[in-house]
């Protein structure tokens, strides 16, 4: 049986969950969002992402409703939400520090909401034994939050989070304050809870690794204005400009000068070496300034010269160990540092190169992304 690949933003029939129209904010002088607009759709792990100061948490506060924008709307499930208070919103939140209540059990921190709303006992204790099953904590429904690991204060807040079955669950950074190995098996927990529940999740995090592990599409953010808005591997692999190249994950950028026969383009770019070789579906000017954004692992190093579109020579100037792969940091003679990893896929392997070995770089006329910004 095939299985659909879930992509409504495909779909031109598909109504989004949240609307954003002309959205601007504004503290004082300074604009935190300026003119966004960006759909959403039920389902969807979504994810913001950008440095700090990026307007990512401004954004997310507007929808929670802490915020109110200066100008523009929001739409969620085709109605203007300005005027509805947070309160009254099908949205929740769940913050970084979890906010749970140290007085309370486990299973009163995911009844909490529910007894606020005056539910009917039966409901509620169904409602959170659902939960507290959904996220593993069966084991802990009696305990205080304070006898609980890190990771499991996360489920909790899930929980209660999830208790209400809102729409729209925001999440603001809601791993960081795990170690990164909880916090790679937590990020698939999110994942599979989101599945189960079919809640749409909106996700805040600066962690490039986070947004693309979880994320059914991420919004690339910088100064209140959304880069690129696209699927994981698009985001990785097409980068839209040069900002978002060098924002998610390792790569090299190299400015030269463009000459284009078809989709080829010969890039002039250091006195004294060989034009590099990349295709584009562009038009680009004669000796239009273009960067070429080449990621590491498209880069093979070896000891002789090989056959290749794109073949440069260097010395290795430092060498990471990360287990999985090695990076190499190669020092060109046009002084460029060009980094290339390779995979160690052997148990125990003596290493290939060592710190002051010549060595050759190189990669296919396809691997690199041609950029004109």
């Amino acid at each position: 049986m095939q299985q659909t690949v879930f992509a409504p933003w495909q779909d031109p029939d598909e109504k989004p969950l949240i609307q954003f129209r002309n959205v601007t904010k504004k503290f004082g002088d300074f604009t935190a969002i300026a003119n966004l607009d960006l759909d959403i759709y039920a389902r969807e792990f979504f994810a913001l992402l950008g440095p700090s100061g990026c307007g990512k948490t401004t954004l997310m506060r507007m929808l929670a409703g802490f915020e109110m924008p200066t100008s523009g709307k929001i739409l969620l499930g085709g109605e203007d939400i300005a005027a509805v208070p947070p309160n009254k919103r099908p949205v929740n939140m769940m913050f970084q520090s979890y906010a749970l209540f140290p007085h309370l059990s486990v299973w009163e921190n995911v009844a909490f909401g529910l007894r606020r709303e005056g539910r009917d006992k039966g409901e509620i204790e169904t409602r959170v034994a659902d939960m507290i099953r959904l996220t593993r904590l069966e084991k802990f429904a009696r305990r205080k939050p304070h006898q609980l690991s890190g990771g499991q204060r996360q489920r909790v807040a899930l929980a209660r989070s999830l208790a209400k079955a809102p729409k729209l669950l925001l999440l603001d950074e809601p791993l960081g304050a795990l170690d990164r190995k909880l916090r790679e098996e937590t990020q698939f927990e999110l994942m599979d809870i989101q599945e189960k529940t079919g809640t749409t999740f909106v996700i805040v995090t600066h962690d490039q690794e986070e947004a693309m592990t979880v994320a059914s599409r991420v919004a690339v953010m910088d100064e209140g204005k959304l880069v690129q808005v696209s699927t994981p591997d698009q985001i990785y692999e097409a980068p839209t400009s040069v900002y978002v190249a060098d924002f998610i994950g390792a790569v090299n950028i190299i400015e030269g000068k463009a000459n284009q026969t078809g989709d080829k383009v010969l890039v002039n770019w250091a006195e004294g070496q060989s034009p590099l070789i990349a295709t584009t579906t562009a038009m680009l000017q004669k000796d239009q300034t273009c960067y070429l954004a080449i990621r590491p692992e498209k880069i093979a190093i070896s000891a002789e010269r090989p056959e290749a579109a794109n073949v440069i020579e260097g010395e290795i100037l430092d060498i990471g160990y990360l287990g999985n792969i090695s990076t190499y940091h190669v020092k060109l003679p046009s002084g460029h540092i060009i980094k290339a990893q390779s995979a160690n896929t052997r148990r125990i392997a003596r290493r290939s190169f060592t710190w002051e070995d010549k060595v050759w770089l190189s990669w296919s006329d396809t691997a690199a992304i041609l950029l004109e910004r």
